[in-house]
């Protein structure tokens, strides 16, 4: 099994709650919840706040677990086992005339895989620790760090093109004046007299059911120390505040969140740093707009430029303004596209520029407009535009 697999104190954590979702949630509900509860107990937005900074560790250790569909079966199935309090007529017991053998269950002779390795992963290796078997010391293993939440806003501009910023964030790290021991600088620490220096003790859960769960008392350090250090009161753990470098891929929407693997929170016992989800804000534009992957922009024209046909220059984003050709008799709202001037894609490709024409009126016209304006009324006297309105059906 890989390092990241399931691990002893799932059962005592209902991950499902911590989120606030059914146990038969979709991933997108269990996505949504996780983002909801992330943002609003974020330690960047309640400076201070203890418990909605302990909240967002505990939502962000359960999104790890049942956010990651292979990570959720085996989280499922360890939890099943414990509500039932193991397997039907226990070990060994005869449960309704079938017998259960220890060993074909959890590991040695032809059952290979399955359980055993399920188990063997859990507890450390075969022999099943907490299931009657002899007590081995588990494995410590290496633990993925937390991802981390924030957002950034850039321009308008800069999500056309993409933008390196930087960006300051707070996250779990272990204590830097007790390099996370828990203990107060310069003592010495002795063996955990609740485990024996084990990490861990034996629960029992059910029925002849029995878990290895981190030791309470030493937090799984072996360790204990008679004093504790004053800056993080034992626990071992504190904030990290660093600045990094973030890439804004072009082509970004307004509040669409990018992924950064490896720059979150540090990983554990060597294990892999977690990810950087930053949310990006992108402020408007005063002379253009978007949409999907196309820039749009209103052209203000005379209805003279609609019927007669005109040349118009339109400003792009970025670059040189290009030439807009309007043939004669355009009706008023028509949209023009102008190839390869919008938001750069995904694959490579560019959108292009949605330029609308619309017809503006003046206020107030001189006596040689307000003329022309007249003898045109009077030309077009015998065309009227209505006459369809008032037909009968």
């Amino acid at each position: 099994m890989a390092d990241d697999g399931i691990r002893p104190d799932w059962i005592n954590k209902d991950y499902y709650a911590e989120l606030g979702v059914k146990k038969d949630a979709s991933s997108d509900d269990i996505k949504k919840a996780y983002r909801k509860l992330a943002r609003a107990n974020h330690p960047d937005s309640n400076p201070g706040d203890e418990a909605k900074h302990e909240k967002f560790k505990k939502v962000a250790e359960a999104y790890d677990v049942i956010g990651d569909a292979e990570k959720r079966k085996k989280y499922d199935e360890v939890r099943t086992l414990g509500a039932t309090g193991g397997f039907p007529g226990g070990f060994g017991g005869t449960g309704g005339g079938r017998g259960y053998n220890f060993e074909d269950l959890f590991g040695g002779g032809a059952q290979s895989g399955g359980l055993g390795d399920m188990f063997g992963d859990l507890f450390g290796g075969a022999g099943g620790g907490g299931f009657g078997g002899r007590r081995t010391t588990p494995r410590s293993r290496p633990i993925k760090g937390a991802d981390v939440e924030t957002s950034a806003t850039i321009g308008f501009t800069d999500a056309l093109e993409g933008v390196t910023i930087s960006l300051r964030l707070t996250s779990d790290a272990a204590c830097p004046d007790c390099n996370g021991t828990g203990g107060k600088p310069g003592t010495k620490p002795r063996v955990c007299p609740e485990c024996e220096g084990a990490g861990y003790v034996v629960n029992s859960v059910g029925g002849a059911f029995s878990m290895n769960e981190t030791c309470p008392r030493c937090g799984g350090r072996q360790l204990i120390y008679d004093e504790s250090c004053p800056t993080c009161r034992g626990s071992g753990r504190g904030t990290s505040a660093r600045t990094i470098q973030a890439r804004i891929p072009a082509g970004v929407k307004d509040r669409q969140r990018i992924r950064l693997k490896g720059k979150g929170a540090a990983g554990e016992n060597g294990g892999p740093a977690g990810d950087l989800y930053v949310t990006v804000h992108v402020t408007p534009h005063r002379v253009f707009g978007r949409k999907d992957d196309n820039l749009t922009i209103d052209v203000p024209v005379g209805f003279d430029e609609l019927a007669l046909g005109a040349e118009v220059k339109l400003p792009t984003l970025t670059g040189s303004p290009v030439t807009l050709r309007i043939p004669a008799g355009t009706p008023n709202g028509r949209t023009f596209r102008v190839r390869g001037k919008g938001f750069r894609r995904a694959d490579g490709t560019v959108g292009d520029l949605l330029a609308t024409v619309e017809v503006q009126i003046p206020a107030v016209l001189d006596a040689d407009a307000k003329a022309a304006v007249e003898a045109y009324r009077d030309a077009m006297a015998d065309k009227p535009l209505r006459t369809s309105l008032l037909e009968e059906s």
